[in-house]
């Protein structure tokens, strides 16, 4: 008798360990999972998709600035062309698969878009528009500088000189 009730207590062991482990591994597998949260986004990665979306209303503004006056069109393109450059900085920037705006540095701009003024044209744009615009960009800097890494800080000071020496400069260039 000992024999098989040592072989029973052996079976009982065996039994429970599998039960054990079948609901453990069913507990693990049927249980409803809910979805991981996205990771929220990276700060970095969202300052500079911002400042490539202001950027890129920079360069716009200036192409419709250039439409719209052309006998200006040789003094301001330059400067269309420094933010150009600037949003390619910008972009450089950007990680991979983060989205990288709507057009390309090189590119034509886009259509024109309302300016926000009620009293400007949506493709017409003054001079005094451009030197708002260079300013309002400007005195932005410095608090965008607070919650840049390093390296963007610096781009971001050399940005902001920029647009603080176009204000200055946009004075000298007439409707």
């Amino acid at each position: 008798m000992r024999h098989s009730g040592g072989a029973q207590v052996t079976r009982r062991a065996l039994l429970g360990s599998a039960a054990a482990a079948g609901l453990a591994a069913a507990g693990c597998s049927s249980a409803p999972r809910k979805p991981a949260a996205p990771a929220p986004p990276d700060p970095q990665t969202v300052l500079i998709t911002s400042l490539i979306a202001g950027k890129e209303q920079l360069v716009s503004l200036y192409g419709r600035a250039v439409a719209a006056l052309p006998g200006r069109a040789a003094a301001l393109e330059p400067f269309r062309q420094r933010h150009a450059a600037h949003l390619q900085a910008l972009r450089a920037l950007l990680p991979a698969g983060s989205g990288t705006g709507t057009f390309p540095a090189n590119s034509a701009p886009p259509p024109a878009s309302p300016s926000g003024s009620p009293s400007e044209s949506p493709s017409a744009v003054s001079v005094g528009a451009l030197r708002d615009a260079e300013r309002r960009a400007a005195s932005a800097r410095p608090a965008q500088m607070a919650m840049a890494s390093p390296a963007l800080s610096q781009l971001l000071a050399s940005i902001g000189a920029c647009e603080a020496v176009h204000v200055v400069a946009l004075g000298r260039v007439r409707d």
